[in-house]
């Protein structure tokens, strides 16, 4: 599942910094032809892999790994007054930040 997330992240991202794998080749250090097979689905990233993609796109790992619309982001940016967190909750308090988080994604996509 992640790798999936992984690869549809990259991808976006690649377009966004309008970047060629060739040229995330060679920020990475990770060869084309293997880039190449992970973006097809042929090959799976190792973490040290996804960590040398994430460098070189300078974009966090965590925020290539999440399920989320990139098409929101230029690059890695969140809008102005946005800002991303990593917690650890109980439950019900999980419960309510993911409804927060619903309420910001709407607004970054301007629905509301």
């Amino acid at each position: 599942m992640y790798s999936n997330i992984f690869l549809t992240n990259v991808m976006a991202a690649l377009i966004a910094q309008r970047m060629s794998k060739k040229e995330l080749s060679e920020k990475s250090g990770i060869s084309h032809s293997f880039l190449s097979a992970m973006t097809t689905g042929k090959a799976n990233p190792s973490l040290r892999v996804m960590e040398a993609v994430a460098q070189a796109l300078e974009i966090p790992l965590p925020v290539l790994l999440e399920p989320n619309d990139m098409a929101v982001y230029t690059g890695h940016k969140l809008p102005d007054g946005f800002e991303r967190v990593s917690l650890v909750l109980t439950k019900s308090q999980a419960a309510t930040a993911r409804a927060w988080a619903e309420d910001v994604r709407q607004q970054m996509l301007g629905v509301r």
